[in-house]
């Protein structure tokens, strides 16, 4: 019963080869045996459908086999097959299986007794190779199909676990299923940056004809070219990470994973993937043949891949791949630093770049100072190439080095956070003069809640053992501002920035005893239930102040 169906449902032209096995008297053993296992490996392949993308998976080292056959009554006809290595190098075969003259069915003029053939007559040559490739690129075999002919295609992966996708069609007059590439698919660099590439390539002949269903998509990656865009998911993806299951048209927010991230930007979906070997960035710019790639890292070398899809098929067709190495970045701008001289460097937070400052030595211990205006820097001091310093400032620092004559120290200044920063910096041989002055132990202002009236408060902070002049002043603010004027306080600035209004009082003491040395001052006239912001300045031998820690205080409403 299961032989039954079976040959009800053998296709024709594999009913006649079947037939033919049982008719033919081969003259030998092994002839015969090489025609049987022909026909075996017919019965262990798969019909390969007409005008549709097939997708193949293979095991190493095992064979599959797809066969197909024109439809009866058509006697010559075009087809063409393409297959799409997804990973890895593999091998494929077109085989063609033709019917010898006088087989049972196909009987010629004459023939009374098909089945007595002579014992001394050769069963006639049956199967023949007519393509074989061996690679990863795409191929396209064009060729005629005749009706007494089977087809059998044949894949083999010696290297590993891979996939391919085929596509059969014997129907040339209704257009392709891939996008058309144009005359010349190359890639052409017309402009490469520090951080850019710029691109071009020719139109496509399919984006004039279906504009709206037609895209190009753009991938870069800092490994190699690929030669589809199924061998650039199936790199992705053996990375560790799932891709959405087409690179064009599935780029979805809802699909992304942890690894990628999403760009939306004048109308450009990107997706950028965190692999192991970089990143990997997809870009679709719709039917623009030419972009410029932003982002990228200098002096490194990218490859460029583009790729023309059909939103409506998913098929897809590959530019000749391209590559570029970025500029190296420009060698910062070098200021000089001169003995003495104190120089105000603003740091872009945004931008993240180092602000560079060199020093030749003329004596060998240098002394540098950095006051720290707004924000957070990290400074890195190199001598002669070596790094001899690398940290965070806080406040007011002091670094001495010591080295030999003519030693060139190169002072460099970063932003740690993305708002601006700010510091003065000095370099000087001498310590013994120092720009700023001595310095308390710390420079918080401190007020007495049980001193606080309505009209007045009470605030104290800490002196040196150095006669030095202090100034207090004092400025009514907003509750809603208190935030704003303590993050953007410039603690480089003296009292030149501030009204005349705003001044208290201005006073000289020291204690040789650093225990005592403490002043306290009672600061009147002010508003029931209302915030202050008080500033003390410190003024040394230089006439540079130091500005102690902002306070904010907030008179009593009710007394």
């Amino acid at each position: 019963l299961k032989m039954s169906w079976f040959w009800l449902y053998l296709p024709f032209h594999l009913l006649m080869a079947t037939c033919l096995c049982h008719s033919i008297k081969a003259p030998t053993t092994s002839s015969q045996q090489s025609f049987k296992t022909d026909l075996f490996n017919f019965y262990h392949s798969l019909i390969l459908a007409d005008g549709k993308e097939t997708t193949v998976h293979l095991l190493k080292d095992i064979p599959k086999r797809y066969y197909f056959a024109l439809e009866e009554g058509r006697v010559l006809a075009p087809f063409s097959v393409t297959v799409t290595p997804c990973d890895v190098p593999i091998e494929w075969s077109i085989l063609v299986y033709k019917s010898p003259p006088g087989f049972p069915g196909k009987a010629t003029p004459g023939d009374h007794d098909t089945q007595e053939v002579s014992k001394s007559q050769k069963a006639p040559s049956m199967v023949s190779t007519i393509f074989n490739y061996k690679g990863n690129s795409v191929e396209t075999y064009m060729g005629m199909s005749s009706h007494s002919a089977l087809y059998l295609l044949e894949f083999l992966s010696t290297e590993r676990d891979t996939h391919v996708t085929v596509y059969l069609t014997t129907d040339t007059t209704s257009g392709h299923l891939y996008p058309e590439l144009p005359m010349d698919p190359r890639i052409d660099v017309i402009g490469i940056g520090h951080t850019t590439v710029t691109l071009t390539w020719k139109h496509s002949p399919s984006v004039l004809q279906h504009r709206e269903s037609i895209q190009y998509c753009l991938l870069v990656n800092e490994k190699h070219n690929y030669k589809s865009l199924c061998a650039a998911e199936t790199a992705i993806r053996s990375s560790g990470m799932k891709l959405p299951p087409t690179l064009a048209l599935s780029l979805s927010p809802y699909l992304l994973e942890p690894q990628q991230v999403m760009i939306l930007s004048n109308s450009e979906l990107s997706i950028i993937n965190k692999v192991s070997s970089g990143e990997v960035r997809q870009v679709c710019v719709g039917t623009r043949n030419t972009y410029t790639v932003p982002n990228l890292s200098p002096s490194t070398q990218y490859y460029f891949d583009v790729f023309i899809v059909n939103l409506l098929t998913n098929a897809s067709a590959a530019y000749t791949g391209t590559f570029a190495r970025t500029l190296e970045e420009p060698e910062p701008k070098v200021t000089e630093l001169k003995d003495g001289k104190v120089i105000h460097v603003v740091l872009d937070g945004k931008k993240q770049k180092f602000y560079s400052l060199q020093y030749q030595a003329r004596h060998k211990k240098i002394h540098f100072t950095f006051q720290l205006c707004q924000g957070q820097i990290r400074v890195h001091i190199t001598r002669n190439g070596k790094t001899v310093a690398s940290e965070n400032l806080s406040g007011l620092r002091y670094l001495s080095l010591k080295g030999k004559l003519l030693d060139t120290y190169l002072v460099q200044l970063r932003s740690t956070e993305e708002s601006n920063s700010s510091v003065n910096v000095q370099a000087s041989p001498h310590f013994h003069k120092p720009l700023f002055p001595l310095l308390p132990e710390s420079l918080k202002i401190k007020s007495f809640s049980k001193l606080r009236t309505c009209r007045s408060v009470t605030i104290a902070w800490l002196g040196t053992q150095e006669e030095s002049k202090y100034c207090v002043y004092r400025k009514r603010i907003e509750e809603d501002e208190i935030w704003r004027e303590l993050q953007s306080a410039d603690r480089c600035s003296g009292p030149e920035s501030r009204r005349k209004s705003e001044k208290v009082l201005c006073k000289y003491f020291y204690d040789l005893n650093l225990q005592r040395a403490v002043t306290t001052e009672t600061i009147k006239g002010l508003e029931a239930g209302t915030f202050y912001l008080f500033d003390v300045y410190l003024f040394g031998p230089s006439g540079i102040p130091v500005r102690y820690h902002s306070k904010v205080v907030k008179t009593r409403k009710k007394c």
